[in-house]
């Protein structure tokens, strides 16, 4: 199973946590419902051993969701592929996330890239449905508003919904952002 992510980044304390444990959840179930692979394609088990090459994290790796996510995965014993909108991508990222994402990326066993350099909302776009492109589900961290800008997680979902892409919306009822 190949799972991609999207999200809203700089949430509060309280739909952070929330989110968190939904996307653990998530990812736990979609991992207990892959077999544990053995390498020749057959596989057995409930997918949360050692060496469970069924459950595939697909994430561009931005702070927040994209990191919980991946953290997830890679706890769930499953693989980690990054989608890369741009080389100069990590300048744009928090400079107190950069170990977190050096970390995440180091541990990635797949690294897809745009082919653009520059960072910014095309960018980010592109690296999002290069990534939807490549999954059976897409998890969004979504409050199913419009995009604040282009590129942004409704932009995104839009992309999945009209490539024939499930969306699974993780979202807590009643919360708002900031």
């Amino acid at each position: 199973m190949r799972i991609g992510i999207t999200g809203h980044r700089g949430l509060s304390g309280e739909v952070e946590r929330k989110i968190r444990a939904f996307i653990e959840e998530t990812v736990a179930a979609y991992g207990a419902n892959t077999g544990t692979g053995n390498g020749n394609g057959t596989g057995t088990g409930t997918g949360t051993g050692p060496g469970n090459t069924g459950l595939v994290g697909v994430s561009c790796l931005a702070d927040g969701p994209d990191a919980w996510f991946a953290e997830a995965v890679l706890d769930h014993t499953g693989q980690l592929e990054v989608v890369l909108p741009a080389e100069r991508y990590r300048a744009d990222l928090p400079a107190w996330y950069h170990p977190a994402y050096d970390d995440l990326l180091r541990r990635a066993t797949e690294i897809h890239r745009t082919g653009l350099d520059a960072s910014g909302p095309e960018a980010h776009m592109a690296g999002s449905e290069l990534l939807v492109d490549q999954v059976d589900i897409l998890l969004a961290v979504w409050d199913g508003q419009p995009a604040r800008g282009y590129g942004g997680t409704a932009d995104v979902v839009t992309y999945a919904r009209e490539h024939d892409v499930p969306v699974k919306v993780l979202w807590p009822e009643g919360a708002t952002r900031d």
